[in-house]
């Protein structure tokens, strides 16, 4: 069965986006309501903002459910980093960006390139990756 991708563009830009990946962080539409509003059918709207600003705000999806690509481009734009960046959100996930190696407690190893969120309140029914949990449980640290 295939996974559904939905692709929007505003003549620069294509936000790709796959729903099976979405943790609901809720980073897109609370920090660019202008273009992810989940209330309204499409839920993304390409023109709400400038590309340089909607290319920001993807980068900061922690799944992987939203991504990017040039009009021009075939493929998703994957940007190359030496270095590993941490952050960690208020009331929310440890947000890694890298290349990661994780190893489970089952020793299973998982791979991960780009953004990663990690679960810092301990609810995610989906550890050690954040599942948006921490906004059910009422964690603020």
């Amino acid at each position: 069965m295939d996974k559904i991708i939905k692709e929007y563009s505003n003549g620069e830009v294509v936000i790709i986006w796959k729903p099976d990946l979405c943790i609901h962080a809720a980073f897109c539409w609370k920090e660019l309501p202008e273009v992810f509003d989940p209330k309204k059918r499409p839920w993304v709207n390409p023109k709400g903002a400038t590309t340089e600003r909607i290319i920001e705000q993807i980068k900061r999806c922690p799944s992987g459910a939203l991504s990017y690509r040039m009009e021009n481009e075939k493929q998703p734009e994957k940007k190359q980093e030496n270095i590993t960046e941490v952050e960690v959100i208020k009331g929310g996930p440890l947000m890694i960006r890298g290349q990661l190696k994780i190893t489970d407690t089952n020793e299973k190893i998982i791979t991960k390139n780009g953004l990663t969120a990690f679960c810092r309140c301990g609810a995610s029914k989906n550890k050690p990756f954040c599942d948006g949990s921490h906004q059910t449980v009422d964690f603020d640290e």
